[in-house]
Order: structure tokens, then C-alpha cells, then sequence
């Protein structure tokens, strides 16, 4: 990772907002999911996100300067093919590192489409282990404004794709 980015300023204001309610302003998306059940799905459910397995899980191509996201770590992520990809460059703001919960937010770097943060917490609670994502976002780019519904839509999808591939993941030995 270039030295420039990892010391990149966040392209949003409201660092570490998705830890409690979503700023105004913004697209939210608040999705709390089933992943499986007992200690082992968590532990592998864990692993997988906060490894990157759950984004290459999705399809999104990774280059992350650290093999575990870790507060200050920087992440592009590549989706699409060719000349019809998009990439997207983050830091991780903050990391969930509780013995029932784990999991990160990262907020977005110039470049990014979107401006704004989206935290992955995967949670044990009653044996059932649940996949909580929460993110706020505003175009930052003419080809995010201009997409407009479309653009929400790809980023549902996105985040379809983010909760099955950990599901597969963490009940998949």
C-alpha cells in the first residue's frame, strides 16, 4: 500500500458513526442476518470477516495492508471486470474485538465512489450467531451520482453478497 494512503484523510466528517446511530444526509443500510449456530460457525464466521475471506467471498478482489483488519489498516477493493471495474480505497476506523462480538468499520479514502463508513460485526447471542451490517453513504463521484437508484441497488447487492459468502463460509468446513 502506498505510504499517501495510508495516511489519507477520511472523506467523511462523522468518523465511527456506525457504532451508534446513522448520521442524517446519508443512505443507510442496517442488516442483521442468521449466519448459523454455536461457538465454532462464530469463531469461523470471525475469522472469515476479519481476514478478508468475506469480501473475496463476494466476489470483490482485496489488497489490504494488513492480513487482519486492524484500526489504522488500508483496504482497496476492486469489483467488476477490466475496464468496468470499480475500486474503492478504505481504513479501517475502528475494530469489535469483545469475546461474543468481533468485527471492524472502515471509512472511505479519496477515490472512493461513496464517501462514508460501513462496519461488519458478527455476534454470538443465545447460540445463534448473527452478521450485523450498518453503513452510511453519499456519492462522491459523478458516475455515483448519476446512477442514482441504481447505484443503491448495486450496493444492496453487494451486501447480499457479503452475508451469503460468510454464511458459506462459516458453516462450510
Amino acid at each position: 500500500m502506498p505510504t499517501a494512503t495510508a495516511t489519507a484523510t477520511l472523506t467523511y466528517a462523522e468518523h465511527g458513526a456506525t457504532r451508534g446511530r446513522l448520521p442524517s444526509g446519508y443512505h443507510h443500510i442496517d442488516r442483521r442476518e442468521l449466519i448459523g449456530h454455536g461457538p465454532d460457525v462464530f469463531d469461523r464466521a470471525a475469522v472469515a470477516l476479519t481476514t478478508w475471506q468475506m469480501h473475496r467471498g463476494a466476489g470483490l478482489a482485496v489488497a489490504a495492508s494488513a492480513p487482519v483488519a486492524a484500526e489504522g489498516s488500508v483496504v482497496t477493493l476492486e469489483i467488476g471486470w477490466r475496464r468496468l471495474s470499480v475500486s474503492a480505497r478504505c481504513r479501517v476506523v475502528y475494530v469489535v474485538d469483545e469475546p461474543h462480538r468481533r468485527g471492524f468499520a472502515y471509512g472511505t479514502l479519496a477515490g472512493h465512489p461513496e464517501r462514508g463508513e460501513e462496519a461488519f460485526v458478527v455476534e454470538l447471542r443465545d447460540n445463534a450467531v448473527w452478521c450485523h451490517i450498518r453503513a452510511f453513504s453519499a456519492p462522491a463521484s459523478l458516475i455515483s451520482r448519476i446512477s442514482g437508484p441504481a447505484g443503491r441497488m448495486v450496493q444492496q447487492m453487494v451486501t447480499s453478497r457479503y452475508l451469503a459468502a460468510l454464511r458459506t463460509l462459516a458453516t462450510h468446513r
